[in-house]
Protein backbone atom coordinates (compact mmCIF):
# COMPACT_ATOMS: atom_id res chain seq x y z
CA UNK A 1 0.00 0.00 0.00
CA UNK A 2 1.18 3.43 -0.77
CA UNK A 3 2.57 5.87 1.78
CA UNK A 4 0.31 8.64 1.66
CA UNK A 5 2.08 11.83 2.08
CA UNK A 6 1.38 14.53 4.96
CA UNK A 7 -0.13 18.10 4.25
CA UNK A 8 2.54 20.73 3.22
CA UNK A 9 2.43 23.34 5.75
CA UNK A 10 1.62 26.47 5.44
CA UNK A 11 3.96 29.65 5.85
CA UNK A 12 3.42 31.72 8.83
CA UNK A 13 3.03 35.47 7.97
CA UNK A 14 4.64 37.94 10.01
CA UNK A 15 2.59 41.19 10.33
CA UNK A 16 4.65 44.30 10.53
CA UNK A 17 4.59 46.84 13.16
CA UNK A 18 2.08 49.60 12.32
CA UNK A 19 5.05 52.13 13.10
CA UNK A 20 6.59 50.32 10.44
CA UNK A 21 4.05 49.82 7.96
CA UNK A 22 4.51 51.74 4.54
CA UNK A 23 2.34 51.66 1.39
CA UNK A 24 4.46 51.13 -1.75
CA UNK A 25 1.72 51.74 -4.01
CA UNK A 26 1.98 53.42 -7.34
CA UNK A 27 0.30 57.00 -6.74
CA UNK A 28 -2.76 57.62 -8.88
CA UNK A 29 -5.89 60.11 -8.42
CA UNK A 30 -8.24 56.94 -9.55
CA UNK A 31 -7.37 54.67 -6.54
CA UNK A 32 -9.60 55.26 -4.07
CA UNK A 33 -7.01 55.09 -1.57
CA UNK A 34 -6.40 58.58 -2.32
CA UNK A 35 -8.50 61.79 -1.76
CA UNK A 36 -8.32 65.27 -1.94
CA UNK A 37 -7.34 67.02 1.47
CA UNK A 38 -9.88 69.54 3.09
CA UNK A 39 -6.85 70.57 5.27
CA UNK A 40 -4.34 72.02 3.21
CA UNK A 41 -4.79 75.29 3.97
CA UNK A 42 -3.63 74.21 7.16
CA UNK A 43 0.31 74.20 6.22
CA UNK A 44 2.67 77.21 7.24
CA UNK A 45 5.21 76.93 4.93
CA UNK A 46 6.68 79.91 7.33
CA UNK A 47 7.70 77.54 9.53
CA UNK A 48 8.77 74.77 7.05
CA UNK A 49 12.69 74.41 7.86
CA UNK A 50 14.13 70.77 6.15
CA UNK A 51 18.07 71.59 7.07
CA UNK A 52 17.70 69.87 10.12
CA UNK A 53 18.80 66.36 10.61
CA UNK A 54 15.89 64.53 9.47
CA UNK A 55 15.21 62.39 13.00
CA UNK A 56 11.88 62.13 15.09
CA UNK A 57 11.61 65.34 17.57
CA UNK A 58 10.32 62.42 20.16
CA UNK A 59 12.41 58.97 19.57
CA UNK A 60 15.51 60.31 18.24
CA UNK A 61 14.98 57.88 15.33
CA UNK A 62 15.80 58.16 11.38
CA UNK A 63 13.80 55.20 10.41
CA UNK A 64 10.25 56.31 8.89
CA UNK A 65 10.81 60.04 9.53
CA UNK A 66 7.41 62.19 9.24
CA UNK A 67 7.81 66.12 9.05
CA UNK A 68 4.13 67.80 9.91
CA UNK A 69 3.20 70.72 7.69
CA UNK A 70 1.15 72.73 10.16
CA UNK A 71 4.02 72.85 12.40
CA UNK A 72 7.27 71.68 11.01
CA UNK A 73 8.19 69.50 13.43
CA UNK A 74 9.42 65.88 12.53
CA UNK A 75 7.92 62.55 13.84
CA UNK A 76 8.45 58.70 13.13
CA UNK A 77 5.26 56.75 11.89
CA UNK A 78 2.39 56.91 10.29
CA UNK A 79 0.18 53.88 11.67
CA UNK A 80 -1.90 53.90 14.98
CA UNK A 81 0.42 54.52 18.00
CA UNK A 82 3.07 56.16 16.35
CA UNK A 83 4.65 59.47 17.36
CA UNK A 84 2.79 61.37 13.92
CA UNK A 85 -0.54 59.56 14.69
CA UNK A 86 -0.57 60.68 18.37
CA UNK A 87 0.89 64.44 17.19
CA UNK A 88 -2.05 64.24 14.43
CA UNK A 89 -4.63 63.78 16.87
CA UNK A 90 -3.71 65.52 19.64
CA UNK A 91 -2.64 69.02 18.55
CA UNK A 92 -5.37 68.43 15.29
CA UNK A 93 -2.11 68.32 13.01
CA UNK A 94 -3.19 66.56 9.53
CA UNK A 95 -0.68 67.02 6.83
CA UNK A 96 2.36 65.21 6.79
CA UNK A 97 4.98 64.88 4.24
CA UNK A 98 7.18 61.42 4.47
CA UNK A 99 11.29 62.91 4.09
CA UNK A 100 11.99 59.46 2.72
CA UNK A 101 9.42 58.76 -0.20
CA UNK A 102 8.60 62.88 -0.34
CA UNK A 103 5.03 61.48 -0.28
CA UNK A 104 2.23 63.47 1.45
CA UNK A 105 -0.22 61.93 3.80
CA UNK A 106 -3.44 62.90 6.17
CA UNK A 107 -3.30 61.56 9.41
CA UNK A 108 -4.80 59.87 11.32
CA UNK A 109 -7.31 58.95 8.47
CA UNK A 110 -4.23 58.00 7.21
CA UNK A 111 -5.29 58.53 3.37
CA UNK A 112 -2.24 59.90 0.50
CA UNK A 113 -2.72 63.31 -0.92
CA UNK A 114 -1.83 63.79 -4.93
CA UNK A 115 -2.34 67.50 -5.42
CA UNK A 116 -0.02 69.38 -7.32
CA UNK A 117 0.01 72.81 -4.78
CA UNK A 118 2.72 70.92 -3.02
CA UNK A 119 5.20 70.76 -5.50
CA UNK A 120 6.77 73.38 -3.94
CA UNK A 121 7.35 71.91 -0.63
CA UNK A 122 9.05 68.88 -2.40
CA UNK A 123 11.27 71.05 -4.23
CA UNK A 124 12.45 72.50 -1.22
CA UNK A 125 13.28 69.33 0.26
CA UNK A 126 14.97 68.19 -2.50
CA UNK A 127 15.91 70.32 -5.23
CA UNK A 128 17.16 69.10 -8.82
CA UNK A 129 18.70 70.83 -11.50
CA UNK A 130 18.92 69.80 -15.35
CA UNK A 131 21.90 70.21 -17.10
CA UNK A 132 20.58 72.98 -19.34
CA UNK A 133 19.38 74.68 -16.25
CA UNK A 134 23.53 74.43 -14.46
CA UNK A 135 24.97 75.32 -18.10
CA UNK A 136 22.90 78.57 -17.67
CA UNK A 137 23.96 79.53 -14.13
CA UNK A 138 26.88 82.15 -15.09
CA UNK A 139 25.76 82.49 -18.53
CA UNK A 140 22.54 84.40 -18.11
CA UNK A 141 21.75 87.75 -16.22
CA UNK A 142 20.66 86.31 -12.92
CA UNK A 143 17.29 86.73 -11.18
CA UNK A 144 15.97 87.90 -7.79
CA UNK A 145 13.85 85.28 -6.39
CA UNK A 146 11.15 86.03 -3.30
CA UNK A 147 10.92 83.84 -0.46
CA UNK A 148 7.25 83.25 1.45
CA UNK A 149 7.73 86.07 3.88
CA UNK A 150 8.70 87.92 0.69
CA UNK A 151 12.45 89.00 0.88
CA UNK A 152 14.44 89.56 -2.24
CA UNK A 153 17.24 86.67 -2.32
CA UNK A 154 19.69 85.84 -5.33
CA UNK A 155 20.33 82.11 -5.60
CA UNK A 156 23.92 81.09 -4.83
CA UNK A 157 24.47 83.85 -2.62
CA UNK A 158 22.43 83.28 0.48
CA UNK A 159 23.85 83.12 4.19
CA UNK A 160 24.88 80.34 6.41
CA UNK A 161 23.23 80.01 9.67
CA UNK A 162 26.21 80.54 12.37
CA UNK A 163 25.44 77.79 15.07
CA UNK A 164 27.86 78.63 17.37
CA UNK A 165 31.47 79.03 16.18
CA UNK A 166 31.18 77.45 12.78
CA UNK A 167 32.11 80.57 11.11
CA UNK A 168 35.19 78.79 9.74
CA UNK A 169 33.51 76.04 8.13
CA UNK A 170 31.17 78.55 6.48
CA UNK A 171 33.65 80.87 4.39
CA UNK A 172 34.80 77.55 3.09
CA UNK A 173 31.86 76.25 2.11
CA UNK A 174 30.47 80.08 0.41
CA UNK A 175 33.93 79.77 -1.27
CA UNK A 176 33.48 76.42 -2.97
CA UNK A 177 29.83 76.52 -4.26
CA UNK A 178 31.44 79.57 -6.76
CA UNK A 179 33.92 76.87 -7.75
CA UNK A 180 31.96 76.41 -10.96
CA UNK A 181 33.20 72.84 -12.19
CA UNK A 182 32.76 71.70 -8.43
CA UNK A 183 29.49 73.37 -8.20
CA UNK A 184 28.19 72.07 -11.63
CA UNK A 185 29.35 68.89 -10.65
CA UNK A 186 27.65 68.49 -7.26
CA UNK A 187 24.20 70.46 -8.21
CA UNK A 188 23.16 66.94 -10.03
CA UNK A 189 22.98 63.91 -7.89
CA UNK A 190 23.52 61.18 -10.42
CA UNK A 191 27.31 62.78 -11.21
CA UNK A 192 27.91 60.91 -7.83
CA UNK A 193 25.51 58.53 -7.62
CA UNK A 194 27.33 55.75 -9.90
CA UNK A 195 30.22 55.68 -7.49
CA UNK A 196 30.59 52.43 -5.43
CA UNK A 197 31.72 51.81 -1.65
CA UNK A 198 32.61 48.91 0.09
CA UNK A 199 29.62 47.69 2.37
CA UNK A 200 29.36 49.65 5.76
CA UNK A 201 31.38 52.38 4.58
CA UNK A 202 29.31 55.66 5.18
CA UNK A 203 31.73 58.27 4.37
CA UNK A 204 29.99 58.37 1.28
CA UNK A 205 27.47 60.35 3.33
CA UNK A 206 29.91 63.46 3.21
CA UNK A 207 29.53 63.77 -0.37
CA UNK A 208 25.79 63.24 -0.11
CA UNK A 209 25.66 66.19 2.47
CA UNK A 210 28.00 68.70 0.64
CA UNK A 211 25.48 67.57 -2.76
CA UNK A 212 22.39 68.88 -0.47
CA UNK A 213 24.11 71.48 0.67
CA UNK A 214 25.03 72.85 -2.91
CA UNK A 215 21.73 72.40 -4.10
CA UNK A 216 19.88 74.18 -1.19
CA UNK A 217 22.02 77.42 -1.98
CA UNK A 218 21.40 77.93 -5.58
CA UNK A 219 17.81 76.57 -4.80
CA UNK A 220 15.89 79.69 -7.08
CA UNK A 221 12.28 78.59 -5.12
CA UNK A 222 13.38 78.46 -1.60
CA UNK A 223 11.34 79.65 1.20
CA UNK A 224 13.81 81.39 3.51
CA UNK A 225 16.86 83.45 2.18
CA UNK A 226 19.32 81.58 3.81
CA UNK A 227 20.18 77.90 4.55
CA UNK A 228 21.41 76.25 7.66
CA UNK A 229 24.86 74.05 6.97
CA UNK A 230 23.44 71.93 10.30
CA UNK A 231 23.72 67.91 8.26
CA UNK A 232 26.50 68.82 6.44
CA UNK A 233 28.61 69.94 8.97
CA UNK A 234 27.13 67.53 11.86
CA UNK A 235 29.04 64.82 8.92
CA UNK A 236 32.34 66.80 9.39
CA UNK A 237 32.49 66.59 12.94
CA UNK A 238 31.74 62.52 13.01
CA UNK A 239 34.27 62.06 9.70
CA UNK A 240 37.13 63.96 11.50
CA UNK A 241 36.49 62.65 14.25
CA UNK A 242 35.42 65.59 16.60
CA UNK A 243 39.04 67.60 14.90
CA UNK A 244 36.28 70.37 13.75
CA UNK A 245 33.64 71.15 16.20
CA UNK A 246 30.74 73.56 15.29
CA UNK A 247 31.20 74.95 18.92
CA UNK A 248 34.83 75.90 19.24
CA UNK A 249 36.45 78.16 16.67
CA UNK A 250 39.18 76.37 14.09
CA UNK A 251 41.23 77.09 10.67
CA UNK A 252 39.80 77.31 7.81
CA UNK A 253 43.06 76.11 5.56
CA UNK A 254 43.11 73.06 8.10
CA UNK A 255 39.47 72.40 7.28
CA UNK A 256 39.79 73.12 3.61
CA UNK A 257 42.34 70.81 3.35
CA UNK A 258 41.05 68.00 5.38
CA UNK A 259 37.49 68.29 3.08
CA UNK A 260 38.70 68.53 -0.13
CA UNK A 261 40.89 64.98 0.45
CA UNK A 262 38.38 63.52 2.25
CA UNK A 263 35.74 64.17 -0.74
CA UNK A 264 38.17 62.76 -2.84
CA UNK A 265 38.44 60.04 -0.95
CA UNK A 266 35.13 59.44 -0.65
CA UNK A 267 34.28 59.95 -4.58
CA UNK A 268 37.11 56.75 -4.99
CA UNK A 269 39.80 58.81 -6.24
CA UNK A 270 43.44 58.07 -6.03
CA UNK A 271 46.98 59.45 -6.73
CA UNK A 272 45.78 59.99 -10.66
CA UNK A 273 45.07 63.84 -11.28
CA UNK A 274 41.80 63.03 -13.14
CA UNK A 275 40.82 60.43 -10.47
CA UNK A 276 38.12 62.62 -9.02
CA UNK A 277 36.57 66.05 -9.66
CA UNK A 278 38.42 67.52 -6.83
CA UNK A 279 42.04 66.67 -8.54
CA UNK A 280 40.85 67.87 -11.73
CA UNK A 281 40.20 71.12 -10.73
CA UNK A 282 42.62 71.74 -8.27
CA UNK A 283 45.53 69.41 -8.30
CA UNK A 284 49.02 71.20 -9.21
CA UNK A 285 52.34 69.44 -10.04
CA UNK A 286 56.03 70.99 -8.21
CA UNK A 287 59.48 69.82 -7.77
CA UNK A 288 61.00 70.01 -4.54
CA UNK A 289 65.00 70.78 -4.16
CA UNK A 290 66.39 70.06 -1.08
CA UNK A 291 70.03 70.39 -0.07
CA UNK A 292 71.45 69.26 3.71
CA UNK A 293 73.66 72.54 5.65
CA UNK A 294 76.38 71.40 7.70
CA UNK A 295 76.96 72.39 11.10
CA UNK A 296 77.91 76.06 11.66
CA UNK A 297 80.54 75.05 14.14
CA UNK A 298 82.83 73.38 11.21
CA UNK A 299 86.15 74.57 10.08
CA UNK A 300 85.76 75.09 6.17
CA UNK A 301 87.12 71.81 5.24
CA UNK A 302 85.21 69.65 6.96
CA UNK A 303 82.08 71.54 5.48
CA UNK A 304 84.03 70.73 2.07
CA UNK A 305 84.35 67.23 2.87
CA UNK A 306 80.36 66.77 3.76
CA UNK A 307 79.51 68.82 0.84
CA UNK A 308 80.80 66.40 -1.37
CA UNK A 309 79.02 63.19 0.04
CA UNK A 310 76.02 62.10 -1.61
CA UNK A 311 74.11 63.06 1.66
CA UNK A 312 74.61 66.76 1.23
CA UNK A 313 73.61 66.84 -2.68
CA UNK A 314 70.62 68.45 -4.06
CA UNK A 315 67.39 66.10 -3.73
CA UNK A 316 64.98 66.23 -6.16
CA UNK A 317 61.72 64.91 -5.03
CA UNK A 318 58.10 65.74 -7.58
CA UNK A 319 55.04 65.71 -5.35
CA UNK A 320 51.65 67.53 -6.08
CA UNK A 321 49.62 69.94 -4.16
CA UNK A 322 46.18 71.42 -3.73
CA UNK A 323 47.11 74.53 -2.14
CA UNK A 324 49.96 76.80 -2.16
CA UNK A 325 51.15 78.43 1.10
CA UNK A 326 52.75 81.45 0.76
CA UNK A 327 54.99 83.15 3.46
CA UNK A 328 54.43 86.58 4.94
CA UNK A 329 57.67 89.12 5.53
CA UNK A 330 57.75 89.47 9.45
CA UNK A 331 55.92 92.79 10.75
CA UNK A 332 58.42 95.87 11.88
CA UNK A 333 58.96 95.47 15.70
CA UNK A 334 59.52 99.42 16.23
CA UNK A 335 56.80 102.64 15.39
CA UNK A 336 57.47 105.18 13.30
CA UNK A 337 58.27 108.90 14.42
CA UNK A 338 54.66 108.82 15.15
CA UNK A 339 54.36 106.72 17.38
CA UNK A 340 52.28 104.83 15.36
CA UNK A 341 52.44 101.38 13.86
CA UNK A 342 52.50 101.22 10.30
CA UNK A 343 50.47 98.61 8.70
CA UNK A 344 53.01 96.73 6.38
CA UNK A 345 52.42 96.11 3.09
CA UNK A 346 53.81 93.30 0.09
CA UNK A 347 53.12 92.84 -3.33
CA UNK A 348 51.55 89.56 -4.33
CA UNK A 349 54.48 88.41 -6.92
CA UNK A 350 56.67 88.93 -3.87
CA UNK A 351 55.01 86.05 -2.02
CA UNK A 352 54.77 83.86 -5.04
CA UNK A 353 58.68 84.45 -5.87
CA UNK A 354 59.01 81.61 -3.28
CA UNK A 355 58.04 78.92 -5.50
CA UNK A 356 59.78 80.00 -9.27
CA UNK A 357 62.76 77.85 -8.66
CA UNK A 358 65.04 80.01 -8.00
CA UNK A 359 64.64 81.37 -4.42
CA UNK A 360 65.56 79.20 -1.71
CA UNK A 361 64.08 78.72 2.05
CA UNK A 362 65.56 77.72 5.35
CA UNK A 363 63.96 75.02 7.29
CA UNK A 364 65.05 73.53 11.00
CA UNK A 365 64.64 70.92 12.54
CA UNK A 366 65.80 69.47 16.02
CA UNK A 367 68.48 67.99 14.42
CA UNK A 368 69.75 69.44 10.54
CA UNK A 369 69.16 72.35 8.57
CA UNK A 370 68.11 72.20 5.09
CA UNK A 371 67.32 74.77 2.31
CA UNK A 372 64.73 74.02 -0.03
CA UNK A 373 63.75 75.25 -3.76
CA UNK A 374 60.28 75.19 -5.18
CA UNK A 375 59.39 75.00 -9.02
CA UNK A 376 55.68 74.34 -10.29
CA UNK A 377 55.75 71.89 -13.07
CA UNK A 378 51.92 72.47 -13.62
CA UNK A 379 48.94 74.94 -13.03
CA UNK A 380 45.69 73.48 -12.42
CA UNK A 381 42.51 75.02 -13.28
CA UNK A 382 41.48 76.79 -9.88
CA UNK A 383 45.23 77.61 -7.69
CA UNK A 384 44.49 78.01 -3.80
CA UNK A 385 46.56 80.53 -1.95
CA UNK A 386 46.82 79.74 1.40
CA UNK A 387 48.92 83.06 3.10
CA UNK A 388 50.18 82.17 6.09
CA UNK A 389 49.18 84.98 9.14
CA UNK A 390 49.34 82.72 12.21
CA UNK A 391 52.56 81.95 13.61
CA UNK A 392 52.90 79.71 17.14
CA UNK A 393 55.22 79.65 19.57
CA UNK A 394 56.07 78.39 22.95
CA UNK A 395 53.91 80.55 24.67
CA UNK A 396 51.20 82.45 22.48
CA UNK A 397 49.64 82.47 18.72
CA UNK A 398 50.96 85.72 16.59
CA UNK A 399 49.30 87.35 13.92
CA UNK A 400 50.90 89.26 10.97
CA UNK A 401 48.62 91.97 9.61
CA UNK A 402 50.33 92.70 6.41
CA UNK A 403 48.17 93.63 3.76
CA UNK A 404 48.86 91.79 0.56
CA UNK A 405 48.78 94.12 -2.64
CA UNK A 406 46.86 91.90 -5.42
CA UNK A 407 45.05 92.53 -8.96
CA UNK A 408 41.79 91.01 -8.92
CA UNK A 409 41.84 90.23 -12.63
CA UNK A 410 44.67 88.75 -15.03
CA UNK A 411 47.19 87.39 -12.19
CA UNK A 412 49.96 85.84 -13.97
CA UNK A 413 51.30 83.07 -12.80
CA UNK A 414 53.31 81.86 -15.27
CA UNK A 415 56.90 83.26 -13.63
CA UNK A 416 56.48 80.40 -11.00
CA UNK A 417 56.86 77.83 -13.90
CA UNK A 418 59.40 75.91 -14.52
CA UNK A 419 61.79 77.27 -17.52
CA UNK A 420 60.77 73.80 -19.61
CA UNK A 421 57.22 74.12 -18.62
CA UNK A 422 56.59 78.24 -19.36
CA UNK A 423 57.26 77.96 -23.03
CA UNK A 424 54.35 75.34 -23.04
CA UNK A 425 51.17 76.98 -21.09
CA UNK A 426 52.63 80.54 -21.07
CA UNK A 427 49.35 81.15 -23.24
CA UNK A 428 47.38 79.61 -20.00
CA UNK A 429 48.95 81.20 -16.97
CA UNK A 430 46.32 84.39 -16.56
CA UNK A 431 44.18 83.53 -13.36
CA UNK A 432 41.04 86.00 -11.97
CA UNK A 433 39.90 86.14 -8.50
CA UNK A 434 36.95 83.93 -7.68
CA UNK A 435 36.86 84.01 -3.87
CA UNK A 436 38.57 85.74 -0.68
CA UNK A 437 38.52 84.63 2.80
CA UNK A 438 39.26 87.12 5.28
CA UNK A 439 40.26 86.89 9.40
CA UNK A 440 39.34 90.11 11.31
CA UNK A 441 40.80 90.78 14.80
CA UNK A 442 42.58 88.80 17.48
CA UNK A 443 44.33 85.49 16.59
CA UNK A 444 42.07 83.41 18.85
CA UNK A 445 38.56 85.86 19.26
CA UNK A 446 38.69 86.51 15.36
CA UNK A 447 35.74 86.08 12.78
CA UNK A 448 36.08 84.75 9.54
CA UNK A 449 34.10 86.41 6.33
CA UNK A 450 34.04 85.62 2.69
CA UNK A 451 34.11 87.74 -0.62
CA UNK A 452 33.14 85.87 -3.64
CA UNK A 453 32.43 86.77 -7.28
CA UNK A 454 28.97 86.07 -8.86
CA UNK A 455 30.13 85.31 -12.19
CA UNK A 456 26.70 85.75 -14.34
CA UNK A 457 26.20 89.57 -12.92
CA UNK A 458 30.07 90.12 -12.25
CA UNK A 459 29.29 91.84 -8.96
CA UNK A 460 31.05 90.91 -5.28
CA UNK A 461 29.40 89.93 -2.42
CA UNK A 462 30.82 90.08 1.25
CA UNK A 463 29.25 86.77 2.77
CA UNK A 464 29.98 86.81 7.04
CA UNK A 465 27.06 83.93 8.01
CA UNK A 466 23.60 85.51 7.51
CA UNK A 467 25.02 89.20 6.37
CA UNK A 468 25.37 89.22 2.80
CA UNK A 469 26.44 92.40 1.20
CA UNK A 470 27.29 93.83 -2.12
CA UNK A 471 31.07 95.20 -1.90
CA UNK A 472 33.46 97.23 -4.26
CA UNK A 473 36.71 95.40 -5.69
CA UNK A 474 38.38 97.78 -4.79
CA UNK A 475 37.40 97.24 -0.89
CA UNK A 476 38.64 93.24 -1.05
CA UNK A 477 42.38 93.91 -1.66
CA UNK A 478 42.51 96.50 1.98
CA UNK A 479 41.38 93.40 3.57
CA UNK A 480 43.47 91.06 5.68
CA UNK A 481 43.22 87.86 2.83
CA UNK A 482 43.61 84.57 4.33
CA UNK A 483 42.98 81.83 1.61
CA UNK A 484 42.45 83.35 -2.29
CA UNK A 485 40.74 80.44 -4.81
CA UNK A 486 41.80 82.10 -8.73
CA UNK A 487 40.17 80.44 -12.03
CA UNK A 488 42.05 80.29 -14.86
CA UNK A 489 41.03 82.80 -17.55
CA UNK A 490 38.32 81.79 -20.37
CA UNK A 491 40.09 83.46 -22.67
CA UNK A 492 43.53 83.79 -22.08
CA UNK A 493 44.75 82.57 -25.13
Amino acid sequence: MAQTQPPAKRVKLEKKPANLVEDDETPSVFNPKYRVCPYLDTINRNLLDFDFEKLCSISLTRINVYACLVCGKYFQGRGTNTHAYTHSVGEAHHVFLNLHTLRFYCLPDNYEIIDSSLDDIKYVLNPTFTRQEISKLDQLQPKHSRTVDGVLYLPGVVGLNNIKANDYCNVVLHALSHVGPLRDYFLREQSYAHVKRPPGDSMFTLVQRFGELMRKMWNPRNFKAHVSPHEMLQAVVLWSSKRFQITEQGDPIDFLSWFLNTLHRALKGNKQPNSSILYKIFLGEMQIYTRKIPPVELDDTAKAQLLATEEYKDQVEHTNFIYLTCDLPPPPLFTDEFRENIIPQVNLYQLLGKFNGSAEKEYKTYKDNFMKRFEITRLPQFIILYIKRFTKNTFFLEKNPTIVNFPIKNVDFGDILGMRQRDKDVKDTKYNLVANIVHDGDPKKGTYRAHILHKANGQWYEMQDLHVTEILPQMITLTESYIQIYERCADSS
